[in-house]
């Protein structure tokens, strides 16, 4: 079996010439923002190349579709400044005041 990386989510993404830096984070059990959350901690870098970050985000955007299709997600109401209605909300109202 490979190792496994659990994250919350991508802090950061760089892009410098052909390569594409992912920053993944998760929230940290010991540091706390102001308000007392938890606050995002860098556990891993992904390197690759630009090509294969296009690639990526290809097969992200058909797996996101399915999602929706399913249920799992539902895309909200306001349009996104980019037009595309892209903002995804979980389909309960059982969500975590971290990531308001």
């Amino acid at each position: 079996m490979t190792d496994e990386l659990y994250c919350d989510g991508i802090s950061e993404i760089t892009v410098t010439g052909p390569i594409v830096r992912l920053d993944m984070t998760s929230l940290s059990p010991s540091k706390r923002d102001s308000n007392g959350n938890p606050e995002p901690v860098l556990r891993q870098r992904v390197i690759m190349p630009i090509e294969a970050f296009a690639n990526s985000v290809d097969l992200m955007q058909k797996a996101l579709t399915g999602l929706v299709e399913a249920g799992a997600l539902r895309r909200n109401s306001p349009v996104t400044p980019a037009g595309d209605g892209a903002l995804l909300e979980p389909p309960s109202a059982n969500t975590s005041p971290n990531f308001n």
